[in-house]
């Protein structure tokens, strides 16, 4: 009953993307169009029906109106009364009308995740469903199912009370499908319609083969019985055509006879697969002549046995199921009770609404191990702890912690430079001058390292484990699609993230080593911040687009310091060596020698207080160093892999909410 088609469209509509694009009612503008109805259809859901499905054609009116406006009636085809559709058929409907557009959305959403062959059976179904809807929902069709010799062709005739399918002894007799449509027989009218014409042309019944009886029993008024070639015919297209026209009936009795009704062709072929097509199920034991009467209870009970083996509910104590009679088409023995049961299911025009909710059970339960993973724990999706995983192994990448201890040291360096006694930078200069001019190199190059940016290698081994921990985390718990989706959603991210990175940290420059508690300069990117030229010291630097190294106050308070301070030096050794020379003077030898020791003394000092009071913002320069470069690192992570997950997850999290729905019930999330 069940076809797969690798193309997924329902009649001219196209399918609609639930997380690109939503349809919107214009502004001001009529309300869409309902998807779900086919051209001038109103059988679904709607108060009135009609012989044709449709309000009560023009014509004479009850209650003293004539068309002309005279005071009675015409003398025309009598008025048939609307019949009032129960308000739980409506309900019922509905019901069915959520489901199918919440598995037209779920194929929308899934068809560039999935394979077109995973989701060709729920096209198939809103196919059926848009060419079902086109049509008229007054008749029921009915197909009558069975093996060679089992009888159906003469249950159809009995049902039909005319001959109007051929039986005989011959094998196969039933060549082509033959249509018997109830026409008329309601509230005295009778008449053709050409109502059911659309559905015979849907299944494919030559016009040859179409019959019309009046109905004796009203309740049988809009049924469409169908007699099918023998599903085990040796003919070759017989068993196609049978498969073909069960996708389209709306139920179907299947008839069995004493010697066959156990066949595993039928149990394994048709009634095993459509066991959720109970409600619409008919198994009747036909030839009952042919057995003794207390044989008749024993191979019915069989015969439920096997059906319950199946999986087929049966409608038995007033439950929703298959019904099971025992028959003679031959003698009439049963087939009144056969009669009232289908009587039943035509009067209350719900027979193709059971069937496509069948069918969509059927669909939603094959697209489950797609969709829902048989787990106690749901999928995790993208936590917080595997964004801040993530963002750790990003910053690693780039170096962030390293290059946050490099800029510290960098500016302990230039603080030691600034704040240092003058011996000791003659003493360095010395060092250079003999052959160390390598590490003034490296000085040099280090004073624009933490300004203008190094060029940075990212590691792409750290890169590549990083995004690949995402993948997993994020894709836990996913049926096997969806992961695959969400693991080359981080992966196609990933893809030119490194070089990237390489030149956004490059281009940053400024933005990554804002220096810490500098009162002469604003952060940068406020007004007057990050583009403020300095005078003096590094201007050259700064005209070629270089970045002085931030020199805070107190530096420059303790370079005048050192300078007061070795004044103080020189000042003692010139009065120490003009006492020396001249004699003690009246003040004796220790304001020299105070001068000569305390300039001594407290040089060092000095520079022992400043490397302490540098550790605090050295450490802030090098925080901000390190932080810069994670937020920057992140920042094209997020961008390059987290949302393209995050939006893979929402779309599965979308996904699950129309499955939900589909099924007719509540899928956990």
């Amino acid at each position: 009953m069940t076809a797969v088609t690798a193309e997924v469209h329902t009649d001219d509509r196209a399918w609609d993307d639930g997380l690109i694009a939503r349809r919107a009612r214009p502004e001001g503008g009529a309300p869409a169009a309902d998807p779900w109805r086919g051209p001038g259809e109103h059988w679904w859901g709607e108060p009135w029906e009609g012989a044709g499905g449709g309000p009560p054609a023009a014509g004479p009116v009850p209650d003293g109106g004539r068309e002309d406006g005279g005071g009675g009636w015409d003398g025309g085809v009598p008025y048939r009364a609307p019949v009032r559709t129960p308000p739980h058929h409506h309900r019922y409907e509905e019901s069915l009308r959520a489901r199918l557009h919440a598995l037209r959305e779920l194929v929308g959403l899934s068809r560039t995740r999935l394979d077109g062959e995973v989701l060709g059976e729920a096209g198939r179904i809103l196919d059926e469903v848009a060419a079902r809807r086109r049509l008229s929902g007054a008749y029921t069709v009915v197909a009558v199912a069975g093996a060679t010799g089992s009888g159906k062709s003469t249950l159809f005739n009995t049902l039909a009370g005319a001959q109007l399918s051929e039986t005989g002894i011959r094998r196969p007799t039933t060549g082509v499908p033959v249509a018997c449509v109830w026409e008329g027989g309601r509230d005295g009218w009778d008449g053709w319609d050409g109502g059911a014409d659309g559905l015979l042309e849907r299944l494919g019944v030559p016009p040859r083969a179409r019959r019309r009886v009046p109905p004796r029993d009203p309740a049988l008024h809009g049924l469409v019985l169908v007699d099918l070639p023998d599903h085990d015919s040796a003919v070759p297209g017989h068993r196609e055509q049978v498969d073909r026209l069960l996708r389209l009936v709306d139920a179907v009795i299947w008839v069995a006879d004493p010697e066959k009704y156990a066949d595993a062709v039928l149990h394994e072929r048709y009634l095993r697969p459509l066991a959720g097509h109970a409600e619409v199920t008919f198994v009747v034991l036909n030839q009952t002549d042919r057995l003794p009467a207390e044989d008749v209870g024993t191979v019915m009970d069989d015969l439920r046995r096997l059906l319950d083996e199946d999986g087929m509910a049966l409608g038995e104590h007033g439950e929703p199921g298959a019904t099971v009679l025992a028959l003679s088409a031959l003698t009439g023995e049963g087939v009144d009770e056969l009669r009232r049961s289908l009587g039943g299911l035509v009067s209350g025009r719900r027979a193709a609404g059971l069937r496509l909710a069948a069918d969509v059970d059927g669909a939603v339960a094959r697209l489950r191990p797609v969709y829902v993973v048989d787990s106690p724990h749901g999928p995790a999706g993208l936590t917080e702890l595997a964004r801040e995983e993530f963002e750790d192994r990003l910053a690693a990448s780039v170096g962030a912690a390293a290059a946050g201890q490099t800029a510290e040291r960098l500016w302990l360096r230039h603080a030691e430079q600034a704040c240092g006694t003058p011996w000791a930078r003659l003493l360095r200069w010395s060092e250079e001058r003999r052959g160390y001019g390598g590490r003034r190199g490296e000085s040099l190059a280090a004073g624009t390292e933490g300004t203008a940016g190094p060029a940075v290698a990212v590691a792409r081994p750290v890169l590549a484990q990083a995004v690949r921990t995402l993948a997993e985390e994020a894709s836990a718990g996913l049926p096997q699609p969806w992961a695959r989706s969400v693991r080359e959603a981080a992966w196609r991210g990933a893809r030119g993230l490194p070089e990237a990175l390489e030149a956004a940290i490059a281009g940053a420059g400024d933005q990554l080593g804002e220096p810490v508690g500098d009162p002469d300069r604003a952060p940068y990117g406020a007004p007057g911040g990050g583009a403020r030229h300095r005078s003096g010291r590094g201007g050259g630097r700064e005209a070629h687009g270089e970045r002085p190294f931030p020199r805070p106050r107190w530096w420059t308070v303790a370079a005048v310091g050192q300078v007061l301070l070795l004044a103080a030096q020189l000042l003692g050794g010139w009065l120490l060596v003009d006492l020396l020379v001249d004699g003690p003077g009246p003040a004796g030898v220790w304001p020299p020698v105070s001068l000569l020791v305390g300039g001594a003394l407290g040089g060092p000092l000095l520079a022992w207080c400043c490397r302490l009071a540098a550790r605090g913002p050295a450490r802030a320069y090098g925080l901000e160093r390190e932080h810069g470069l994670r937020r920057l690192a992140t920042g094209w992570g997020q961008a390059w892999v987290l949302e393209p997950v995050a939006a893979e997850l929402l779309r599965y999290r979308e996904v699950r909410e129309q499955y939900a729905v589909a099924t007719g019930g509540t899928v956990r999330t």
